[in-house]
């Protein structure tokens, strides 16, 4: 066997080459604390995203159902319901109570909620005041 085979004949070379076994586990461990840590940011990322999504439609919605709002001389006191691209909805309009309102006014105010649900079972409310002319009523 000759001398220039063996580790001590490298210049420079102190007998040992390589990682040691318990360094490869630690960083092996490193790397999947930190790919744990990265598939939980982008999972709740992900749910994020998925959730303003279906809180876009819910909005969506509602401003179509106040978009369809009656005209204030056909808006007449009750609920309405109904449904639109899987969401569920109901307006309600129900006069609205305000002190200080002169006798001999020409409009009186109502209140009207719109409610939206979605089929997970989330919801949004809007709520408006229309004035009606108080003949209308």
């Amino acid at each position: 066997m000759s001398h220039a085979s063996s580790p001590e004949a490298l210049p420079g070379a102190s007998g040992c080459a390589g990682f040691t076994l318990l360094e490869v586990l630690v960083a092996l461990a490193v790397v999947a604390a930190v790919l744990a840590a990265i598939g939980q940011l982008m999972g709740a990322n992900g749910r994020g995203a998925r959730a303003l999504e279906a809180r876009a439609g819910l909005l969506s919605t509602a401003r179509a159902v106040e978009a369809g709002i009656p005209a204030r001389n056909n808006l007449a006191l009750g609920r309405t319901d109904g449904d639109i691209a899987g969401h569920g909805w109901r307006m309600d309009v129900r006069p609205l109570a305000v002190a200080g309102v002169p006798d001999g006014a020409k409009w009186t105010p109502r209140d009207v909620v719109i409610r939206v649900r979605a089929p997970s079972g989330a919801m949004v409310v809007l709520e408006t005041v229309r004035l009606v002319p108080v003949a209308a009523q």
